[in-house]
This record gives C-alpha cells, sequence and structure tokens, in this order.
C-alpha cells in the first residue's frame, strides 16, 4: 500500500480505502469470488536450486628465464 500510494502520489489509508470499495464491488457482482481461508491453499511449492561451486584447478603456464628479459641495473637507475 505503501509503494502504490507514493506511486500515485496519495496517502496508504486512501489506497486502503480504494482496494476494499475494490474488493466489496468484485464480491457482491457474484462474478468474481475471493478464495476463503479453506479454499486457499496454504501449503507453498519449495524450489531447490543447486549449485555446483566446487574448485578446481587453473593451468598456467610456468615462468622461464628465457622469457624474463632482464635489464642492466644500471639501465634501471
Amino acid at each position: 500500500m505503501f509503494h502504490l500510494g507514493t506511486n500515485w502520489g496519495i496517502s496508504e489509508s486512501s489506497v486502503s480505502r480504494i482496494i476494499t470499495r475494490v474488493e466489496e464491488i468484485l464480491t457482491e457482482s457474484k462474478e468474481f469470488a475471493l478464495p476463503g481461508k479453506r479454499g486457499a491453499d496454504l501449503s507453498p511449492e519449495i524450489e531447490v536450486v543447486v549449485v555446483d561451486v566446487a574448485e578446481s584447478p587453473i593451468e598456467r603456464p610456468k615462468k622461464n628465464k628465457s622469457d624474463i628479459i632482464r635489464e642492466r641495473k644500471s639501465g634501471t637507475r
């Protein structure tokens, strides 16, 4: 009700009154019926998500001295 009120620029109590009026109109029309406590399915559906988080080694290239270019110490000053 808070979000509806902020979206439409009205208070929460106004939203509550409008919802109540609409529910009454719909139930009186006999074309629409809200389920009672006995008619509602109170058992929630449980959804399970399984994620594989196993670690696996990553192959990395080995460092060779021939791959590294060394400079003279005097060149790095």
